[in-house]
């Protein structure tokens, strides 16, 4: 009865996704041709054959077709901070991780030429750049959470949070400062070393900002 059922469920998820994709790629579309403050919900709906309610079961904000690669940039953050083994630094798990996503070639730390209309679109949108801090309070906090499990401390946690909040930072100039490093040489690779440059930068000094803490040593316990 169970391996009946479960050809239906999975066809409906594929089906799902297949929705939700068509919706991002015309939205992305969309979003391009004419500039994010100029496309409405309604228009995404009819472009993508959709109803507008089908459209918010999957994106609860127009700002989410936009940044529709940010449940994947907080997984991979996830992942490398679970998989960290209890005796290794879940800062240096970051920045490692921060050169192996550039190294696979992630296209959400991609310095190119197709990327450069999603960074104007942000420069030029207020309600972009708000929902960009959001998201980037959003992550802080997850991540604080999440390193302050791995090493036995309460969700509170002040050393936590200064850790997240000085790695999310480093990791917002990087971003940018990549981008504007593209804009400026049209190098991908030489943008891409100046990210991966910051990152290593911040977590020279998140080591230094945490000297003692298991945020930033690996084995290291309470005093």
């Amino acid at each position: 009865m169970s391996q009946a059922s479960s050809p239906p469920q999975d066809r409906r998820s594929r089906k799902r996704l297949a929705t939700r994709r068509t919706i991002s790629q015309v939205a992305d579309r969309l979003f391009r041709e004419r500039g994010f403050e100029n496309v409405t919900v309604d228009e995404i709906a009819t472009a993508a054959d959709v109803g507008r309610m089908t459209v918010f079961n999957h994106f609860p904000r127009k700002e989410d077709m936009f940044f529709d690669r940010d449940e994947e940039a907080r997984e991979d953050l996830r992942d490398a901070l679970n998989r960290c083994p209890p005796d290794f630094s879940p800062t240096e798990a970051l920045r490692q991780l921060a050169h192996q996503l550039v190294g696979e070639g992630k296209p959400y730390v991609q310095f190119s030429a197709r990327s450069q209309p999603f960074i104007e679109a942000i420069e030029r949108s207020e309600t972009l750049k708000a929902r960009a801090r959001t998201i980037r309070s959003e992550l802080e906090h997850e991540v604080a959470a999440i390193m302050a499990a791995k090493v036995g401390r309460p969700v509170s946690d002040k050393d936590a949070h200064l850790a997240a909040g000085l790695l999310l930072a480093g990791w917002s100039v990087a971003f940018m400062a990549g981008h504007r490093a593209f804009r400026e040489h049209n190098d991908s690779a030489k943008a891409a070393a100046l990210f991966l440059q910051i990152i290593d930068q911040t977590a020279v000094g998140i080591k230094a900002a945490l000297a003692g803490t298991p945020y930033v040593m690996p084995g290291a316990t309470d005093s």
